[in-house]
Parts: C-alpha cells; sequence; structure tokens
C-alpha cells in the first residue's frame, strides 16, 4: 500500500495566499540561479514576485474601505427607520389633508399615480 506524501491547500483567503506567495519568493530569491522555480515556463517569479507586496497592499486599503462601509451602512440604518417612520406618516396626513386634490402631494416631492388598475381577468 503506498503512502500518500500530503496534499498541499492552496489558500483561497486573498490575504492568506499573498503571504504564501511572498514566502514562496522569498526562497525564490535566496535559491538565486539555483532555484528550482526559474524552470517554470508560464509564470517568471522575477517579474511577479515584485508585485505581490503591491498587491498585499490594495488588499489592505480594499479591507479597509469595506470595513468603512459596513460602518456607514450600520450608521446608516440606525437613522433610517426615524426617517422612514416621519415620510409614511406624513404622507398620510398629507393625503387626508388633501383628500380631494391628490395632485397637491406632488408639491412634496410624491410621485401620484392616479391611473385606474386594471382589472384581473377571470379564468375560464
Amino acid at each position: 500500500m503506498a503512502k500518500t506524501k500530503g496534499r498541499i491547500e492552496v489558500p483561497q483567503n486573498v490575504e492568506e495566499l499573498l503571504i504564501l506567495a511572498g514566502k514562496v519568493y522569498d526562497k525564490h530569491v535566496a535559491d538565486g540561479a539555483a532555484s528550482k522555480l526559474t524552470a517554470l515556463e508560464d509564470y517568471n517569479w522575477t517579474l511577479i514576485g515584485p508585485t505581490i507586496v503591491t498587491c498585499l497592499a490594495k488588499h489592505n486599503t480594499a479591507e479597509e474601505h469595506k470595513a468603512k462601509m459596513e460602518k456607514s451602512y450600520r450608521e446608516r440604518d440606525l437613522l433610517l427607520p426615524g426617517i422612514e417612520g416621519a415620510v409614511r406618516s406624513s404622507i398620510t396626513l398629507l393625503k387626508g389633508i388633501y383628500a380631494k386634490s391628490p395632485k397637491k402631494l406632488g408639491d412634496w416631492g410624491l410621485s401620484i399615480d392616479d391611473t385606474k388598475p386594471l382589472k384581473k381577468k377571470s379564468e375560464s
């Protein structure tokens, strides 16, 4: 029975992948011309390696923006219920005040749909 030599897991997490890439590149640089990675035909670590730091910096910047965005949404969501409630209550009040002339609600920025709803056809 043959023994498994072991599985190599490539990180799915971008930051972990970039950290691993940095370690691979550091070993490649340390080995110099004797690096086994010089045998790669499709990828050139001499060109790719220096881009790892830039890519990680861009990733970190994106993560910072994402955190700020999530914080802004949480802060917005705390304010939104009061605003929505005020708008809905105001519409209800204005509909009562202008019950006979609903088009005046347009003066308040409300869009009025005064078309008659279509009757549903009964299935025969």
